[in-house]
């Protein structure tokens, strides 16, 4: 089975019978319809469903369907819902009605967003638990050949893991959720209440405890890093594991609190990410950063499979593809001949003074240019800067099409070194050799170019070092949707937000670290190559610099003398105060602690379902 692939993928779910009750807890979601478009009824049971080999496989396309589209990883839980920390941020106004409210901190349970992701996943959990309720009973999967048995045991594996990825999207946005493990049509009432996240996380861990032996390893199968994979299933079980060991915003009392026993998770991340890293063969970290996303956009995997899970699009509709590309990333005028893309997504200029100057993600990781009307960059100010992961100009495709193909990245290599080298410290007081070493080749690969310029890793202590894994994860994965989460389960979320406005304040006023930056830079529109490497076209910028390198232009005052032909763009002139602390567009201006770190049920879920209410002071 092809998951996801473009051309083959046929979605048939004329033959599921239960699939009419992914009404997703029918009575509780009332528009799920939309979904699913079952064409006709089927004369099968659920039973006869999933004694066949061929249904049961496209019983978990189905499954597979729903982390994709616009209410999924396409763009909604991507990018609207991670946004924002001292990464990233929404660009545009505060509406507590639109998509700048997630940014903002602070959503209306009016909002609309909430609505369609909350049901799409709940809709990925029905057709999970199909397939989990179903399988087991099944005479194939216990009585079939050794093969049909496999095979069986292969898809309930990836049934369970993609169940614990949608119940850990819902807990992560939502906290206490309704807790379905069974298909609607078993339940007598399915008006359910919340269950505690600790509970759901039990049953996930164990769950995925026992898909990491269904599952096979990536060279095992033919299958694509669409598909989930063994190393999968123990990265995702290390990260729900570190979750449930973490701190999270509880109901009673409303408050930050630490998960209990935290030592039994951090080991079971440890382990999990340790059995990953002694099989390098199938997936490893790629000395090239920048390859990694650029394969996101070629639909095909990067040269060392650091991926290990990403979401798959195709088909240009809002359904199976995502606006990756087109919603963000570069910014690109409508006349050019790429046709219009980016800009929906910032990038502080706080966070590119926190890279080296010799870090090579920086470049890959920020856009601080945008292309004009006749294909050359353009130096943009530093209000405007962009997330660099995610490019139209990396695609073939042109025009006024809003889906680009673009795949979206859930799990790393790069992920597991770090998540190892968190659990090591956090289980020994302090860092043992082997987490220093895996954070270390995180950080090595960042200066292949320069290695003598890498700095040193400080692991003299814990607390040392746990700001190491922060600062080095900020670095590593900007704009993939990960950092707002990582803020929340260390409870740094608050401290950090504050710390990131005192540093803009800073930068706003050439204070601190900031002296030296330049309140402007002169500029002339250069020729753009997308082939050509993310730093090599910052090289390129046309840029008017004294001394010998232009790449010093960033951390030196403004030159005094310019040529004519330049023009003249404002670097930390153009943040003032409103940027900061303004209503409408200040960083993170609503955040409340104790509040802010989880979104409402939206309006109408509560009004169905008397069961639920908002909590969290909403």
């Amino acid at each position: 089975m092809a998951i996801l692939n473009i051309d083959t993928m046929k979605w048939n779910y004329k033959i599921l019978k239960g699939i009419a009750l992914a009404g997703v807890i029918a009575g509780l979601f009332s528009s799920c319809d939309d979904y699913l478009d079952v064409s006709s009824p089927s004369n099968l049971t659920e039973a006869e469903v999933f004694e066949d080999l061929s249904y049961t496989s496209s019983a978990l396309t189905a499954v597979y369907s729903d982390l994709v589209g616009d209410n999924g990883y396409g763009i909604r839980m991507s990018l609207y819902y991670p946004m924002s920390a001292d990464d990233m941020e929404t660009s545009g106004d505060y509406n507590c009605n639109d998509r700048r409210a997630f940014s903002m901190y602070q959503v209306c349970s009016s909002n609309a967003e909430l609505n369609r992701p909350f049901l799409q996943l709940y809709s990925g959990i029905e057709r999970a638990n199909l397939i989990i309720f179903n399988v087991p009973k099944s005479n194939i999967f216990n009585n079939g050949t050794e093969s049909e048995q496999q095979e069986m045991r292969q898809y309930l594996g990836e049934a369970m893991t993609l169940r614990a990825q949608y119940y850990y999207e819902l807990i992560r946005n939502w906290g206490d959720v309704p807790f379905q493990d069974k298909p609607a049509s078993q339940y007598e009432n399915i008006y359910l209440p919340k269950t505690d996240r600790d509970s759901i996380y039990e049953v996930l861990l164990t769950d995925l405890e026992v898909a990491k032996e269904y599952v096979p390893w990536r060279s095992e199968s033919s299958a694509t890093t669409t598909r989930v994979t063994k190393a999968f299933v123990k990265g995702l079980r290390a990260r729900i594991a570190l979750a449930r060991a973490g701190y999270s915003l509880r109901r009673d009392p409303v408050d930050m609190i630490q998960g209990t026993n935290p030592e039994k998770y951090y080991q079971i991340a440890r382990e999990e990410c340790y059995e990953i890293m002694q099989n390098r063969n199938q997936h490893n970290l790629n000395p090239d950063y920048e390859d990694i996303f650029r394969a996101l956009h070629e639909n095909r995997e990067d040269a060392t499979n650091e991926m290990i899970f990403k979401v798959g699009a195709y088909g240009a509709n809002s359904k199976t593809d995502t606006k990756l590309g087109f919603y963000n990333g570069l910014r690109i005028d409508a006349a050019s001949s790429y046709g219009r893309g980016g800009g929906g997504v910032n990038a502080l200029p706080t966070y590119f003074y926190e890279f080296d100057r010799n870090d090579e993600r920086r470049d890959v990781t920020i856009n601080i240019f945008q292309i004009d009307a006749e294909d050359k960059t353009k130096l943009t100010s530093t209000n405007s800067f962009t997330d660099g992961k995610f490019k139209k100009t990396w695609t073939n495709i042109t025009g006024s099409t809003q889906q680009l193909g673009i795949e979206w990245p859930i799990m790393r290599f790069a992920d597991i070194l770090l998540m190892y080298a968190e659990a090591e410290n956090e289980l020994n007081n302090g860092p043992t050799s082997g987490a220093i070493e895996a954070l270390t080749e995180v950080r090595a690969r960042a200066f292949s170019d320069n290695p003598e310029e890498m700095p040193e890793v400080n692991a003299n202590n814990y607390q040392e070092f746990f700001a190491e894994i922060m600062h080095e994860r900020l670095l590593e994965f900007g704009g993939e949707g990960i950092r707002r989460y990582d803020l929340i389960r260390w409870n740094e979320l608050e401290s950090t937000i504050a710390e990131t406005r005192q540093k803009l304040t800073d930068f706003m006023n050439g204070t601190g670290e900031y002296k030296n930056v330049p309140d402007a830079i002169y500029y002339q529109p250069s020729d753009y190559d997308p082939s050509t490497s993310a730093s090599q076209t910052v090289s390129n910028l046309d840029i008017f610099f004294n001394g010998t390198s232009q790449a010093n232009v960033f951390y030196q005052p403004t030159a005094e003398s310019v040529p004519a032909g330049y023009s003249k763009v404002n670097w930390r002139a153009q943040i003032d105060d409103d940027y900061i602390n303004g209503e409408r567009s200040g960083f993170a201006y609503y955040f409340q602690p104790n509040h802010s770190e989880l979104v409402p049920f939206y309006d109408e879920i509560i009004n169905t379902n008397y069961n639920l209410s908002q909590d969290y002071g909403y």
